[in-house]
């Protein structure tokens, strides 16, 4: 069966929302989404690392998924789910539960203890997944600093291309953009690469980059947003100057804790949605401290 996949641009890897017991609050979700479209964002990743996916169990990524499917029937979003970084079992139910959902794409880890050593190795974990889900685009997750897993993805994209026939690209997670780009040129520019970090949105987008997923789209939609449109307009120095800023915030935000949870804070203190606290084992913001990072964050607003 052919399966098509036609997304370009920016998608936001959601955050969970929690309670304040640490439960999973889904009533917020269509707010979420509206927000995020009215700010110019048409995809949505659910439980990724930044949706602390790995963090939660089985069911409340069932109930996510179908929240999300719901909201996005309403908004016209893509959405993509993350199905990996769990038991082998559990990745093929949460393969088959966003298949029959029919969302528009899955995104899955590799496996996160018996790792894969090379590409062939990741491209038979992968057939099983595909097979789960053989009527959704499938995407791997390529994020060593998480995973471990540091296969060069260039090679696998070469090698997976007649083996998987719904995978469509990666997320490319990683500071080296030589390989990044090398990925996005292999099998002769077939697959769709998503840029995944936030301080490479504009070197990416300068190198051929067209779709990226990072945090802070979350957030800071605009930086995004604009970057992706200077680069288009040939405005190099204007996308430089937002790159620069965002890496700014960036840099504020990590200096009060973990990437996820200092953006939390700051979505929760600078847009409509509050998406709670970060879920342990991840270390949220000193309390005492939320003014002063509200201070040193509020000129980039």
């Amino acid at each position: 069966m052919l399966v098509n996949f036609t997304f370009i641009g920016l998608m936001a890897p959601v955050f969970t929302i929690f309670n304040p017991d640490f439960t999973v609050n889904t009533d917020r979700i269509p707010q979420y989404a509206n927000y995020l479209l009215e700010s110019g964002i048409n995809g949505i990743l659910v439980a990724a690392t930044t949706g602390e996916g790995t963090s939660l169990s089985v069911q409340e990524r069932k109930n996510l998924t179908e929240s999300w499917a719901s909201a996005v029937k309403t908004t016209r979003q893509h959405l993509m789910v993350q199905v990996g970084g769990a038991p082998f079992p559990d990745v093929v139910d949460l393969a088959r539960h966003a298949d029959n959902l029919r969302v528009d794409s899955i995104l899955t880890m590799p496996e996160l203890y018996f790792k894969p050593k090379n590409p062939q190795e990741l491209i038979s974990y992968l057939k099983f997944v595909s097979a789960a889900a053989p009527n959704t685009p499938l995407f791997y997750y390529h994020n060593p600093g998480h995973t471990g897993v540091n296969i060069d993805m260039a090679e696998f994209l070469e090698q997976a291309s007649n083996q998987i026939p719904n995978l469509k690209g990666i997320k490319y997670t990683s500071n080296d953009l030589a390989k990044g780009y090398a990925a996005l040129r292999a099998a002769k520019g077939k697959f769709t690469v998503f840029i995944g970090g936030d301080y490479l949105l504009e070197p990416a987008f300068a190198t051929g980059f067209t779709s990226a997923t990072a945090a802070s789209i979350n957030v800071f939609p605009r930086y995004s947003v604009e970057m992706l449109a200077a680069i288009k307009q040939a405005k190099l120095d204007t996308a430089l100057e937002l790159q620069q800023n965002l890496t700014r915030i960036l840099n504020i935000v990590t200096k009060y804790g973990s990437r996820v949870s200092g953006l939390k804070l700051a979505m929760n203190l600078f847009t409509p949605i509050n998406v709670g606290l970060a879920r342990p084992p991840l270390q949220n913001p000193n309390p005492s401290k939320i003014e002063e990072i509200k201070t040193l964050l509020e000129p980039f607003i």
